[in-house]
C-alpha cells in the first residue's frame, strides 16, 4: 500500500493560488496513475485531474487552464497548482494512486475560498 501525504491547503481569497502537494511513500516511477480528487460537504469524491506514468494529464472541466498537475519523480511528489481560485473550488482534495487495479488515497487537505 502506498502512503500519501497531502499538504499546501489553506484559506485564500477568490482569485489567489494554492499549490497542493501530494507525498508519496514509495518512487511514483512505478505508479500507474496519479490523480487528485476533491469533496465538498454534501457532495460526492469528483475527479479535479490526473497524471498518467507517461506524463499525460486529464482535468475536469471546470478547472481547465487554472490547475495544473505535475510530478516530480526524484521528490516522489504530485503537485496541484491552483490559480484564479473560485468559491467554488472549496473541498477536502484527496490525492490518489493507482497502481493496476488497487487505488490508495491520501488523508485529504482542506482547501477554503472565500468571496
Amino acid at each position: 500500500q502506498v502512503q500519501l501525504v497531502e499538504s499546501g491547503g489553506g484559506l485564500v481569497q477568490a482569485g489567489g493560488s494554492l499549490r497542493l502537494s501530494c507525498a508519496a511513500s514509495e518512487s511514483i516511477f512505478r505508479i500507474d496513475y496519479m490523480g487528485w480528487y476533491r469533496q465538498a460537504p454534501g457532495k460526492r469524491r469528483d475527479f479535479v485531474a490526473g497524471i498518467g506514468s507517461g506524463g499525460n494529464a486529464a482535468y475536469t472541466p471546470s478547472v481547465e487552464g487554472r490547475f495544473t498537475i505535475s510530478k516530480d519523480i526524484a521528490k516522489n511528489t504530485v503537485y496541484l497548482q491552483m490559480s484564479s481560485l473560485k468559491p467554488e473550488d472549496t473541498a477536502v482534495y484527496y490525492c490518489a494512486a493507482s497502481i493496476r487495479a488497487r487505488t490508495d488515497w491520501g488523508q485529504g487537505t482542506q482547501v477554503t475560498v472565500s468571496s
